[in-house]
């Protein structure tokens, strides 16, 4: 077998090696960038607002505590959570046989005290007319009209005895003192309902606030109507609320101020969620760029910057606050550079820009 030299095969390496560089350069240069038509702004220096945010929970403002007045066991509860519910309908009942016999007590006590006022009354009248013929001394007629007196003031006492004991019978059923939604249950059937101890929540849900609470910097800034921006969490909704309610009072605790916020008729928003509020404290100078320029390619926000040349290179930025559809960019931008604002989704770094129409931020 004829050996092969050396020389021989370090020429036929150089030569496939030569060879595959050839193809990458034919590779490359078959492979040109994209060519994108996109829209174009040029960023300028423009007027931010100063945002204080805070977070917030949405509430009803008119909830109410449902609770007996009277101590005894629940008989039965007409409602579950989550039911709505009118003004007036019946909630839940205790039993009230107490309250039964204090109300047989109180009359059998009104008919003894009427029994006797109609006996001092018949010795007023008949002790009475011996009186005017002095048939008998003052003295005894005094005695026999202070006993009318008392006799009145006895049968009074009972009726408003008896009124006040008819009256807590009242309280045995408990119905709704407004419209609204049952939003806890916090006793069952059997349980024992003692004066103070709530039974149901009712919150009215057609009338919803923020409420908020804000340190002493921002609480300066604000007054009763002013408007202010609402992020909800939950469902990513953006509304707008006026301040209904500014305590001037601190916590003691937090040191902080309590805000409430109105919520516009037929929002969207549900009592108990978390909102994010936007309160405006100022204006300082800065750089905004239309949100459609914004992306976040994995896990790193960004912007598609065109140079001289008319080719995207993507940037990270750190971006501020959203308002009105522009975005505060903290840094990574400066005034007079020129950002994508469209056409974005499949935009790549090294694509060539077709201006499809421009203008400032």
């Amino acid at each position: 077998m004829k050996a092969i030299k050396p020389a021989t095969v370090a020429l036929a390496l150089t030569l496939a090696l030569s060879g595959c560089g050839e193809k990458d350069k034919q590779q490359q240069t078959a492979t040109p960038a994209a060519s994108v038509t996109a829209h174009i702004a040029v960023v300028q220096k423009t007027v931010v607002p100063v945002i204080s945010t805070a977070p917030g929970s949405v509430i009803a403002e008119q909830q109410a505590q449902i609770a007996s007045r009277l101590m005894g066991f629940i008989r039965e509860i007409n409602v579950q959570e989550g039911q709505s519910v009118v003004a007036g309908q019946r909630l839940f009942t205790v039993d009230p046989s107490d309250i039964q016999g204090q109300v047989s007590q109180a009359r059998a006590g009104l008919a003894q005290a009427e029994a006797a006022l109609a006996d001092a009354k018949n010795d007023y009248q008949r002790f009475g007319t011996l009186y005017k013929e002095e048939a008998i001394p003052k003295q005894q007629w005094d005695k026999i009209r202070l006993q009318y007196q008392v006799a009145q003031q006895q049968a009074a006492a009972a009726r408003a005895g008896l009124g006040t004991a008819a009256a807590q019978m009242r309280y045995a059923t408990l119905t709704a003192p407004f419209a609204g939604i049952i939003t806890q249950k916090l006793a069952n059937v059997g349980d024992l309902a003692t004066p103070g101890k709530p039974v149901l929540m009712l919150e009215n849900q057609s009338r919803l606030q923020v409420q908020t609470s804000v340190s002493s910097d921002v609480f300066a800034h604000l007054k009763l109507g002013d408007s202010v921006s609402l992020q909800a969490n939950d469902t990513g909704t953006a509304i707008t609320g006026k301040i209904a309610r500014l305590v001037p009072a601190a916590d003691p605790a937090t040191r902080t101020y309590l805000v409430k916020i109105d919520l516009p008729p037929g929002t969207q928003l549900k009592s108990g969620m978390y909102v994010l509020v936007a309160f405006p404290t100022g204006q300082r100078e800065g750089v905004r760029v239309p949100w459609s320029a914004v992306l976040d390619r994995a896990g790193i926000t960004g912007v598609f910057v065109v140079d001289a040349q008319g080719i995207a290179h993507y940037r990270m930025v750190r971006v501020g606050d959203t308002s009105d559809g522009q975005v505060e960019i903290q840094a990574g931008l400066t005034p007079g550079e020129r950002v994508v604002t469209s056409a974005t989704a499949q935009l790549q770094s090294g694509d060539k820009i077709v201006n499809a129409g421009s203008g400032n931020v």
